[in-house]
Parts: C-alpha cells; structure tokens; sequence
C-alpha cells in the first residue's frame, strides 16, 4: 500500500460516529435483545411486561393483561399506578415521553419507588419503542386519561425510531381506572415475518402467575373482526408452591407437599419451594425480581450452600446421620428434586440485558443466610414422611454417586482401551479451532459412509451410530455410561457428562443430529435431544444443538435435479417440472449419495439445519418427562390429543 493510500484511509475526528437517541438499538438490536428472529420480539414485549409486574410486585396493582391482535400487534396493560405524566424538571418533556424515547431513563434506579424490580437498566421500553413501527401508550391516573404515540418513519432511506406523532394530551376519565397500557407493533424491517405466539406468551406469563401469588394475568387473542378468538388466565394462590407441584405432576413425588420458607429483609426477599420425586435429576429454576435466570448465578449458589449445610446439620442432630458415617453432598440432596427459588433484591447485576445469570455476589450470603435461618426453622415443623422422604433419597443417592464414581473410572479405562475403536468410528476434522467445526451424528454406518465421503473434512467430523441409544429418562448415568454409543458420542464431544460437564471443552461449535425422516429417526433424535437436555442441558442452552433436515424428494428434469425438504415445497415445485419428470421419494439418508447428501444436506450453503433452543426450562422439562418418561397413560393421552393421524404420505416414487 502506497503513502497516498494510507493517507487517504486516515482515522479522525469526522470519522467517529454519535448515535442519537435510538439510533443504538437500530444499527445494533441484537446487544439490547440478542436476536431479530422470534426470540428477540418476544423479548421487547416481556420489557413491557416486566414493567407491569413490577408494579405489580411492589404493591401497586394485581392485574395484567395481554391482548394480540390480528396485525401483530400487542398490547400490554396493568392496574398500576400509571406511568408519571407531569414534566421533568432538568429535561422539561413529560416523563413518560422520556420513558420510551430516551435510553436509561426509568423510574427502577431509585429503590424508594420501587423496593424490588426486574427492569434495571432504563432501557425496556425506549428499545420497545425503537423496534416498533408505532407504539402508543396510555395512562390512567389522577382522574384523566393521557395518551401519546410514536412512530418510526424513514427519511431518505435511514428509520428515524420513536418519533413522536402525538404529543400528550389528556382527557377527563370518570370510570376510576389507573394503570397503563402499551400497544406496539413489532417493526418488519427489523424482524421480518415473525409472528406473536400464543403459546409462547401463555407460557412465560403463567410462569410470572406463579411467581406472583394471588397476581390475575390473562392473554387474549383477537380474531380479525376483533372479537376475542382464544384467552387464558392464570391466578395461583399457593404461588411457587403450586408451581412445583405443577412442575412435578408427571412424576412420583415422595412427599405430597412441598416445603415452602420465606425470608423477607429490607436487603432481599427468598421465596423457595421444593419437592423430592423418584427421578434421578435435580431440577431448579431460579428467579430474580421475577426474570428467570436461566443459567443460575450467585443466588442459586447461597441456595446450594444452605441446603446442604442444614439438612446435615438437622441429620446429626436427629440421629439420622450417624456419628461414624460422613456428610451427604449437596448433589445427594439435590437428586430427584424440583425446587423453585424466587429472590428479589435491590441493585441487581444480570449478566447481559438478556438476564439470564445473576453476577451479584453479595446475593450468595444473602440467600445462605436467610434460607439458613427458615430451613431450620421448617425441618423441626415437618411431618414424619418429608423428613423420612429427604434422608432416604438422600441415601440411595450416595450409594448410586459411589456407584458412579467407580463406572467413571472404568469408563477412563475403557476409553484408554478403545480409543482406536473410537478413531474408527469417528471420521475427525482436520480443523484446530473448535468454534469453526461441526459434528454430525448420523443414523447407521450406510448413510455415515456416504457422510464421510461428502463432507468438507477441513471442518466437518462425522459420527456414525449403530441403532438407538438408551433413553435418559428411564436409565441412571451407570447405565448410559456403560451404552458403547453413547460412550463414544461422549468422548467425541469431549466436555464430559452430567456433573463433570464442561463446555468449555467442547470440540465442536454445531453438533447435528441427521436421522432419516421416518418415525424411526424421529425417535432417535428424541432419544439423543433427551440425553442432552439431561446431562449436557448447557450444550442445548447455548444454542449448539441443531437438528439437519434432509430432502424427502428428487425432482428430476431436463432442467437438473431439484429437491423438496416436505410435502408443501413439493407441491409447489411439482407445476414447475417439465413434462417427463422424475420424482423419487428417499426412504433414508443410506439412499443418497456422496455427493446428493453434500448439496442437500452437509454444505452451508445449500443445507436447512434446524436449531434446538430452550425457551421456558420448566416446559420443556416437563415435555421431556412427558414424552420420554415411564408414565405412559399421559403420553398416551397427549399424543391422541396432539397428533394429526390423518396426515400421510403423499407422494410416492412416480414418473410425470
């Protein structure tokens, strides 16, 4: 590069960009809400929604409820206070215009206005706004009715977000209301096609019901002439005791309730519920000022900490431990239970504006000593079959984690053993940096052979697996640890398992489940999706588990091959096809070759892969133990309920 050229890409002052206002959250909307796909306008509406909880959680009001409309669409509104209309004195503007057009202003920064609150960064409604095509928000209070709205028009080619189309105005409103409402409409240049769903809303506000005791919250869903076409409702009384009861309705509890305790200080609130069942794996969700926390953090800790250290400390002192035998671990106690932890506290340090990992570490002893304190204080109140119910499982536990211990260490062995046997198996990547390389576990050697000789080996690994692996739900971790498949899938992998699992090690950024379209390898990617939600749950968290979509059809005419992924996109290609085409139905992946399975199914260019992702852990828990678990009247009756029987297969091999 010449003298001349570096001059000319010289860095200054006029080169710096200042984005005003809420042009941030439109050059960059995935730092405020982590995606523009569905997650991530599901995401701007639970900011508004958190605002109304948290009135709601601070005394102000007891219901909320969400309307859908046939545009998309949505609104918000709660029995609040209503949003603070007068003039700001340093900005002279109405502060709820400052609420939705400026970032970091909010009312959650003073702990005097709001003890506890989940929105803490100032910034949920004005990105709302940003993202919108227009939102509107009204306020009852003070006897008046105040309403103003926003837009984001484009001004030669650049959106120009929240601007404001109706100044505030206000009427008189005799019918007592208070409160706010907040209607939007998602913005299609930020997230396309994407539609508010339903179900996805029903199930995070049900959640908020029981995190909220005696709170009403509903979600109606309008039909185009506007009458109401479906609405649910929630109001739980018991509160997070209802919840893991809700949450443990599938399996077979120990104990019929629940041990509930509840601390409350001018520093935090706990609220905790737990209930033991014969399942094998702990299960907990967290909450903090009612955003669940997802990957835990410092509260989920003291919780841990407190648990273990009173259930022995309560052992001793009872005999049930006794003098000469040692301490239960805190994974004995945590086996086969489902607890629930609420905290709300002040100040709180999610890790991300997505909240998903709480970072305060003042939380931890906050939580300890408070659980510490009313642990105690519930054990000596419990019946006989709780604390009977406890120890017991408690004791099998530790006899089955020696057990473990010992499989472990045969495990290291046998991988020392057969590492050859897991070279054979494993077609490897050349490629060193893991965030770049895929793994794809194929079903049977004959399509793993064709994987083989298709893939791009610079990056892409491929795992043959012979027949089904063992089912998670109905297996202890002895046992899968035994299943050679699984064995070798483990070690591929390289993170480890269950309690020893870590993602940090993992050798592969995609892991892709690529099974026949069949109900065989239906049943197969469940059986895998189950034991990865239960022992590598982080690894479907984050977002690496991705489940490829291999072609159903090949249409075949003077024009080329083309191919259809389902029986839709077949019907709309087949008045395409010349006359004298060819249309050939696979029956498995084994039927394609090398090449075939490069352009349809292994290149990045070309592939569909279909990403695994949690949204709500308790639902999701509760559809694994549904549909993979040993009750079979209830998978039974959800499948009749569920399932099309009338739906099949449409297209056979013919000739045009």
């Amino acid at each position: 590069m010449t003298k001349e050229d570096l001059a000319q890409k010289e860095y200054r002052a006029k080169d710096i960009q200042v984005l005003e206002g809420l042009e941030p959250v439109r050059k960059r909307p995935g730092m405020y809400i982590g995606t523009t796909g569905s997650k991530g306008m599901h995401h701007i509406l639970w900011e508004i929604v958190d605002n109304s909880i948290d009135e709601v959680a601070n005394g102000y009001g007891d219901a909320i409820s969400i309307d859908i409309y046939p545009d998309n669409s949505i609104s918000v509104k709660d029995n609040g206070r209503g949003i603070p209309v007068d003039i700001h004195p340093e900005k002279k503007r109405p502060a709820v215009e400052l609420v939705f057009t400026v970032l970091h202003a909010g009312g959650k920064f003073n702990a005097e206005k709001y003890n506890f609150s989940g929105g803490l960064h100032g910034v949920g409604a004005s990105v709302a706004n940003a993202l919108s095509e227009w939102l509107k928000v009204e306020v009852w209070r003070d006897g008046k009715k105040y309403t103003e709205e926003f837009h984001s028009p484009e001004v030669n080619g650049k959106v120009q977000s929240g601007v404001v189309k109706t100044p505030l105005w206000s009427e008189p409103d005799k019918t007592g209301e208070r409160g706010t409402r907040v209607t939007f409409l998602p913005d299609v240049r930020v997230f396309g096609k994407e539609k508010f769903s339903f179900d996805v809303i029903s199930r995070h506000i049900r959640e908020l019901a029981y995190l909220n005791a005696g709170m009403k919250i509903s979600v109606t869903r309008h039909s185009g002439d506007g009458t109401p076409d479906q609405k649910n409702e929630y109001c739980y009384a018991g509160g997070i005791k209802d919840f893991v009861l809700s949450l443990n309705e599938d399996k077979k509890p120990i104990y019929s309730e629940p041990v509930y305790v509840e601390k409350k200080t001018s520093e935090c609130q706990v609220i905790l519920a737990f209930q033991h069942t014969a399942e094998f794996f702990e299960n907990i969700y967290s909450f903090v000022n009612n955003i669940q926390t997802s990957e835990g953090g410092t509260h989920e800790t003291g919780f841990k900490a407190a648990l273990t250290k009173v259930l022995n400390d309560f052992g001793r002192s009872k005999n049930i431990i006794k003098e000469k035998q040692p301490n239960f671990e805190g994974e004995d106690y945590r086996e086969g239970m489902t607890a629930v932890l609420s905290v709300k506290m002040h100040n709180v340090q999610f890790e991300g504006q997505t909240k998903t990992r709480l970072g305060n570490p003042e939380a931890k002893k906050m939580v300890e000593d408070a659980l510490t304190e009313t642990l105690k204080d519930a054990l000596s109140k419990a019946k006989k079959e709780v604390i009977d119910g406890i120890y017991e499982k408690a004791a099998t536990a530790a006899k089955a984690r020696e057990s473990a211990s010992k499989a472990k260490e045969v495990a290291r062995k046998m991988n020392a053993m057969t590492g050859s046997a897991l070279v054979g198996k494993l077609a490897a990547c050349t490629g060193k940096k893991p965030e770049l390389n895929e793994l794809y576990i194929v079903e049977g050697d004959s399509a793993g052979g064709s994987a083989k000789q298709g893939r791009d080996r610079r990056f892409q690994a491929i795992l043959p697996l012979r027949g089904k692996v063992l089912n998670a739900e109905k297996s202890n971790i002895n046992k899968l640890l035994e299943n050679e498949e699984l064995h070798t899938l483990i070690n591929a992998l390289g993170t480890g398992v269950g309690k020893s699992f870590d993602i940090s090690k993992l050798k592969y950024n995609k892991v892709i489940i690529l099974a026949d379209a069949d109900q065989d390898g239906a049943h197969i990617r469940a059986l895998l999706l189950s034991f990865f939600f239960r022992y590598m749950r982080e690894l479907v968290v984050e977002g690496h588990v991705y489940i490829g979509m291999p072609p159903l059809y090949k249409i075949e005419d003077k024009k080329g091959a083309r191919y259809a992924y389902d029986d839709e996109e077949l019907k709309k290609m087949l008045p395409e096809a010349g006359r004298g085409y060819t249309l050939q139905r696979y029956k498995g992946l084994g039927e394609m070759n090398p090449e075939q399975l490069w352009e349809t199914t292994l290149s990045p260019q070309s592939r569909t892969l279909m990403r695994v992702t949690v949204d709500s852990a308790a639902e999701a828990e509760q559809m694994v133990i549904l549909l993979m678990g040993t009750d079979s009247k209830s998978r039974k009756d959800y499948i009749f309920a569920n399932a099309n029987f009338n739906k099949t297969d449409s297209f056979k091999e013919i000739k045009g």
